[in-house]
């Protein structure tokens, strides 16, 4: 199976998208780390462990990598073959998908009580704050759809020049 995934998204690529492994229960730490010394129902530490471990898998898959063979072909997630502008307009999304889930991340940890009565009651400074948000999902979201259909023609164009 992982010489299909390797194949399929190149050496870059698999060690991209196999990172979500220890990355996600990572991200559920922190959250849970944040919400623990309040309500005292979240356990991080779990989440941590779960982390940790699934790092130490990764980096065991990562030591195997470069053990497997490849075929030579044009591969969406492969650095070495990507053109400047496919690089750059990948860096972007990644930014702008990062952007999403720190938002997502920060939201997910908040006690929105207190917010939305103050937003209730008319004061100025949560208003602002609740456009502020708004306006940055927008400019997230508005990022990720750009810059993925740029990649994407970025790609799209270096595989049709040397197809």
């Amino acid at each position: 199976m992982m010489n299909r995934w390797v194949d399929r998204f190149g050496r870059t690529g698999f060690a991209a998208v196999t990172s979500l492994i220890w990355a996600l229960p990572m991200a559920a730490w922190a959250g849970s780390a944040d919400l623990s010394p309040i309500d005292k129902t979240a356990y991080p530490w779990i989440a941590l462990a779960i982390g940790v471990v699934m790092f130490a898998v990764w980096i065991f898959l990562l030591t195997r990598l470069g053990q497997i063979s490849v075929a030579p072909r044009q591969r969406r997630l492969d650095l070495a073959q990507m053109s400047r502008s496919e690089k750059r307009w990948t860096l972007a999304l990644v930014a702008f998908g990062a952007g999403l889930i720190a938002l997502l991340n920060g939201a997910a940890t908040v006690d929105w009580g207190p917010f939305a009565g103050a937003i209730r009651d008319g004061k100025a400074g949560p208003i602002l704050l609740a456009v502020g948000l708004i306006v940055y999902l927008a400019v997230m979201l508005a990022g990720i759809w750009i810059s993925w259909r740029r990649s994407r023609a970025a790609f799209v164009q270096r595989r049709n020049q040397l197809a």
